[in-house]
């Protein structure tokens, strides 16, 4: 079975009991099972969700000289965040590699997928940055705690 695969389940059903329960959003319904499986690495969390913050700014600011609103805000926001996604991969991370080599064994940082920074932009951009993040670290922990249950402590990321 795939870890990547069992995630993005878990995480549909907990984004759903999250949405039902409490009426957050835990940054989109497949965000929380990728950050999951990532939980292991968090610099590229960090990444992810300064991506995430980027985009929303970004977007906020540019709503303010152009009319954005419904379905062209939501391709804008997920448009600047694999944008945003890009610019980061260009920037030098090699004197921090050693710190996370010896953590990871893996020198690469990386923000978490192309389109989950404008995701998690869209939710923070609806309910708020402190609702949206909290939902997502609490959908995130529960769901990396179903996976120990189910793949053991062998996770591969």
């Amino acid at each position: 079975m795939d870890q990547l695969v069992v995630a993005i389940g878990i995480g549909l059903v907990v984004s759903l009991m999250f949405s039902e329960l409490f009426g957050l959003a835990a940054g989109g319904m497949v965000v929380p099972g990728y950050v999951a499986i990532h939980l292991g690495r968090p610099f590229d969390i960090a990444l992810t969700l300064l991506a995430a913050t980027v985009t929303y700014l970004l977007v906020h600011l540019l709503s303010t000289f152009i009319i954005v609103y419904g379905r062209r805000r939501t391709v804008l926001m997920i448009l600047v965040g694999y944008l945003v996604r890009m610019l980061i991969d260009f920037l030098p991370f090699n004197s921090l590699s050693s710190i996370d080599m010896l953590a990871t064994g893996d020198a690469r940082f990386a923000v978490i997928g192309f389109i989950i920074p404008g995701l998690v932009a869209i939710w923070m951009d609806r309910q708020g940055i402190v609702e949206t993040l909290s939902a997502l670290t609490a959908a995130s922990v529960m769901i990396r705690m179903v996976l120990i249950l189910i793949f053991g402590t062998a996770l591969l990321i």
